[in-house]
């Protein structure tokens, strides 16, 4: 059986892509009820497969709440209902909720100047914060917890720069300049809070900060944290921080989900940081791999999003609510079927609980709290003390399958919310959407530069590869490629045709490469301290800050503006062999000119653009010492010079070769005697000769 070409190449393909999809696959996956790696020792695989059991009654004991709040970005040039909610916030939601503890998890203030370009620490910002926190009185009412954020410490050089805002007017940075800890009693059990920070020290301004960084120091006060909390006999850890953990990159070979996944006291991860990505992921949640929940946090800045959580007798439960709707209602038991952990939360607890147990909190009072089944009628809660209410129920009935549990509030003055999730108490499990587990367990930096990699080897192997046929194709060694379908087949035409041009070739090949490894800019990466950007890294006050989103950067720079100059040159230059080889030179009106120069003034205005962007950010020398943005624009207004004036003798290499890119058919009369001559029977006429001619070099 003979084999085409595009067979193999369709079967390579296939075979890439399910590589790809298997090691994505993998990497997303959760089971369970397998132990994570980070765990060896055979006693402590013990102590986490069998978590601890509670009995679920009645109790307000084993019971804690507490708000997150995420990306509130205070900005004096942007929304002020910003800062006017966050006061109703801590007014009115922690005055009526009271929770003992309320994270506030980073991007405290927008730190960007009035254009959105520019960043800087504004200390108007970071004065509306702390007025908002003195004057609601909120540190009275509750513990408030806050840590920076990628915002808070852009332009910040030290933490004991004078623009480190956060040490002076946020409530934890007074005593805790980075990551801290802290121990709660509520009942008969202990709560520990780990706050992490992983800002880049020193904090270059945006856009090179939105990755994290966790040195060798930082993870090791995070052990410590954990290690103290244990002394404490703390029954519980909520750890928080503003990255994801996809977000933060270790400089050691203990990364920050191994320090989480190591405790069997660890229940949960809080952060912010992604903004649904503008809406297209909202509910970012999964379970990581080693088993503790990863809950990314929609933000304050445009959505009011805050969240409610809760460890009721070993159960973890929570619920992201809108600001100013109310009542909020949290079921606690049973509990969410999608995020159950069996590895820190026994499931014979839910089995042999006697009640259902709901939170709910109204800025008026409670009316009724109401519980449905399944499809079985409404049953009036009654209620224990605060918020909770309860309802005496028997598992037995819904011990098979997925199920599921309404329940619906309505406070005095008529407001009624109405909440509904499924729950199993037969280990049966719900999946996590794709993107978000993406989004959360994989290395946002690893992404990058895979992208970054794919686009510089698409650019870079296809033209190499073709100048190489080019020359067993000169030497006879070979017949060229052929492609049935036509637009594969023109544009490999052309881009075959560019990879024989050396003044064209040759700047193409090399500047592609040289943004791997060469800097990309030189100038204030910080206020009044010069520094250097590469691919792979930037170094600034003698400090080196690993690449993260600087693959990303890179990976934009050649998709929108390499891979397009390279295509309108090889579009541009297989015209220009045309015309030189055509008996008549068609001359062109001034409307086929104009959009011959459209392609190529648009790439140009573009990355003008880009690079004026790229000035509000890092001011005038980043802008001129930088091959990145401004020189590229040089670039293709040089190479497009040339692609229009160069001689007819920096085509000869490809004029013979034209011929072959012809499809079969009539044309075997032609034949090829010397570069750039033919020779035809002598029965042709010459007007059939000029017709075929053309007709062939235009194919």
């Amino acid at each position: 059986m003979k084999i085409t070409k595009s067979t193999v190449i369709l079967l390579i393909f296939v075979l890439v892509l399910s590589i790809l999809v298997a090691n994505v696959a993998d990497l997303i996956n959760v089971d369970t009820h397998v132990l994570d790696d980070t765990i060896t020792n055979k006693n402590v695989r013990n102590e986490w497969s069998n978590p601890k059991y509670y009995d679920i009654g009645t109790s307000s004991d084993h019971l804690i709440w507490f708000l997150q709040i995420s990306d509130i970005h205070i900005s004096i040039f942007q929304d002020p209902l910003r800062i006017t909610e966050l006061r109703e916030f801590c007014n009115i939601t922690v005055g009526t909720i009271k929770p003992p503890v309320v994270l506030a998890s980073g991007d405290l203030t927008d730190a960007k100047t009035k254009d959105k370009m520019g960043s800087k620490q504004i200390l108007e910002e970071w004065q509306y914060y702390k007025h908002i926190l003195d004057d609601t009185e909120v540190s009275k009412k509750t513990l408030w917890l806050d840590v920076r954020g990628n915002h808070d410490n852009f332009n910040v050089v030290s933490l004991e720069a004078r623009n480190n805002y956060y040490s002076n007017y946020s409530i934890q940075g007074k005593i805790h300049p980075r990551s801290y800890m802290y121990t709660v009693n509520v009942g008969t059990e202990l709560y520990t809070f780990i706050a992490i920070d992983a800002c880049l020290n020193p904090g270059p301004k945006r856009p090179f900060n939105f990755v994290g960084v966790l040195d060798e120091h930082e993870i090791k006060s995070m052990q410590e944290f954990v290690n103290k909390s244990q002394e404490n006999n703390a029954d519980y850890i909520i750890w928080f921080g503003h990255y994801p953990t996809s977000c933060i990159l270790s400089q050691t070979s203990t990364g920050i989900r191994n320090v989480i996944g190591r405790y069997k006291e660890s229940m949960a991860y809080l952060c912010g940081h992604y903004h649904m990505l503008g809406g297209i992921a909202p509910n970012m949640y999964t379970i990581q791999r080693a088993g503790f929940l990863e809950l990314e946090l929609a933000d304050w800045k445009d959505n009011r999003m805050y969240r409610l959580g809760a460890i009721d007798h070993g159960q973890f439960s929570f619920i992201d609510v809108k600001h100013k709707e109310w009542p909020v209602v949290l079921i606690t038991n049973p509990k969410h079927a999608l995020y159950m952990m069996p590895r820190k939360e026994n499931i014979m607890s839910i089995i042999k609980s006697t009640h259902i147990r709901i939170l709910a909190f109204s800025i008026a009072s409670i009316k009724i709290v109401e519980v449905q089944l399944d499809s079985t009628a409404w049953l009036k809660c009654e209620h224990v003390n605060g918020p909770l209410y309860v309802l005496k129920w028997n598992s037995t009935e819904y011990s098979e399958g997925i199920h599921t549990i309404r329940a619906k509030v309505v406070d005095v003055d008529g407001r009624e919310t109405i909440v509904f999730q499924p729950f199993a108490l037969d280990g049966s499990r719900l999946s996590f959407r794709i993107l978000p587990r993406i989004l959360l367990m994989s290395n946002v930096s690893v992404i990058f530069q895979f992208l970054f990699g794919t686009v510089l080897v698409l650019l870079v192997i296809p033209l190499c590869l073709l100048r190489f046929l080019h020359i067993f194709c000169e030497n006879k060694q070979m017949h060229r490629p052929r492609f049935k379908i036509k637009f594969i087949q023109a544009w490999f035409k052309k881009l075959w045709i560019l990879s024989t041009v050396d003044r064209l070739f040759y700047p193409l090949v090399l500047y592609a490469l040289y943004l791997t490894v060469g800097p990309w800019a030189i100038g204030e990466i910080i206020e009044n301290h010069t520094g250097i950007i590469f691919a792979w890294g930037t170094f600034v006050k003698n400090s080196y800050l690993p690449g993260g989103f600087t693959y990303a950067y890179g990976f934009f720079q050649l998709f929108s503006f390499h891979l397009p100059l390279m295509l309108i040159l090889a579009h541009r230059v297989d015209k220009r062999l045309q015309n030189i080889n055509r008996l008549h030179e068609k001359h062109s009106s001034k409307i086929c000119c104009l959009w011959e120069y459209l392609p190529i003034t648009l790439l140009i205005v573009m990355q003008t653009s880009m690079a004026y962007f790229f000035w509000l950010a890092y001011g005038t020398l980043a802008t001129i010492v930088c091959p990145l943005r401004t020189w590229s624009i040089f670039l293709a207004i040089m190479l497009w010079h040339q692609v229009n004036t160069m001689p007819q003798s920096c085509l000869r290499k490809v004029a013979s070769i034209s011929r072959q890119l012809q499809k079969a058919g009539t044309f075997t009369y032609i034949k090829l005697c010397c570069a750039n001559r033919f020779r035809f029977c002598d029965e042709w006429s010459n007007v059939h000769v000029i017709r075929m001619r053309e007709r062939y070099l235009i194919n």
